[in-house]
């Protein structure tokens, strides 16, 4: 596959151009959407909800994922994310707390989505939907409702999407910090986000000739582990579903020191890993990195620092931007994994637009 700037790129597949247009959807919620965010922002904080749900499935899951760390971590709302499938079956069906569901779908049209959404309306509880498709279904059965402003998504493999969803949810996380109080880390927080753009753009560029190497090297690798801890578990996970939806091959996403408590039993030469480390994360998980080295297996670090202790038991080293707050990293982190797949499908002779048995839309 030949390699060229972005301005003379052909793009070959729809997958790899939605990952370039990453950078333009971040800028068209940023300018077109924040307002909205705000605005639902406001009802929320009237409204004092105590409970926050969050439901989605696949990569709008691991979006909530990412979105319950965000909130939690900055405001002062209980959250649970609960998988949309399983959300009827796990709600409480008599609850004490003023709760809302924001509900996570690409489409509007996700069966289990809806589902989800009827169980919460019919326990009193209100919905907001987060989503790519005006007057879509969700946007019918929900109060409130943040357009994700992705445009049209023809490949299967998600990516573009989960970024406008990532800066969505982030938005309001900033914005629901913001009215506890106008604190200078929520306003920086804010700052970031509307940096986030320019950092995509810049990150696509720096490590797309290391992942498409990475991707060729290793062609006929067919086991992937993919460890992530924090804010970057859920990079982790939707990292391995990549993999697995454009690459159709056994790819894992853990919390990292959970891969300790019996996966690790699964390593050897015939496996690779990649560790996402913030510079904060790479002294305790040095031992790590060496223990599964030491079992045959390739390690790929996806580092925001340089570290010449992590490089020397590493297999190989990507880097990304850390001029980025970590509480958003995975919008950052899951780039290189996006890249990777793509890259890994195409050298194994795969259309990574089209998974067999995949449909975008699951009703």
């Amino acid at each position: 596959m030949e390699e060229t700037t972005e301005a003379k790129l052909k793009f070959p597949h729809k997958m790899i151009e939605e990952v370039f247009e990453e950078p333009r959807v971040a800028e068209a919620f940023l300018n077109e959407g924040f307002e909205q965010v705000e605005e639902v922002a406001e009802e929320i904080d009237t409204r004092k909800y105590e409970m926050l749900y969050i439901t989605g499935s696949g990569t709008s899951y691991h979006a909530g994922l990412a979105a319950q760390y965000a909130i939690s971590s900055l405001t002062h709302f209980t959250t649970s994310l609960i998988a949309a499938s399983e959300f009827p079956a796990w709600i409480p069906s008599s609850l004490s707390r003023k709760s809302l569901l924001i509900a996570v779908s690409q489409s509007g049209e996700s069966a289990d989505v809806l589902a989800a959404a009827r169980a919460a309306r019919s326990r009193g509880i209100d919905v907001l939907a987060v989503t790519n498709t005006a007057n879509s279904s969700l946007v019918k059965l929900s109060l409130y409702t943040v357009l994700t402003r992705a445009g049209p998504e023809r490949a299967i493999t998600a990516t573009k999407s989960h970024i406008a969803q990532l800066i969505a949810l982030f938005s309001l996380s900033t914005q629901l910090a913001l009215k506890e109080g106008p604190k200078v880390n929520s306003l920086r927080l804010k700052e970031a986000l509307f940096r986030a753009p320019k950092v995509i753009a810049e990150t696509i560029e720096s490590v797309r000739r290391k992942a498409w190497r990475l991707a060729e090297k290793y062609s006929s690798q067919n086991f992937f582990f993919i460890l992530g801890s924090g804010s970057n578990y859920p990079a982790a996970l939707e990292g391995a579903l990549k993999l697995k939806e454009a690459c159709n091959m056994f790819a894992e996403g853990f919390a990292s020191r959970e891969f300790l408590h019996g996966p690790i039993q699964l390593v050897d030469k015939r496996t690779s890993l990649f560790f996402l480390l913030t510079e904060d994360q790479i002294e305790s998980a040095l031992n790590e990195v060496q223990s599964v080295r030491n079992f045959g297996a390739s390690v790929f670090s996806v580092v925001d620092s340089v570290d010449e202790r992590l490089r020397k038991v590493s297999s190989d080293l990507i880097y990304v931007s850390g001029d980025f707050p970590k509480v958003f990293s995975s919008l950052i982190y899951i780039i290189p994994l996006q890249l990777f797949a793509y890259y890994s499908s195409v050298a194994r002779g795969l259309n990574p637009d089209k998974p067999e048995k995949l449909t975008k839309v699951v009703k």
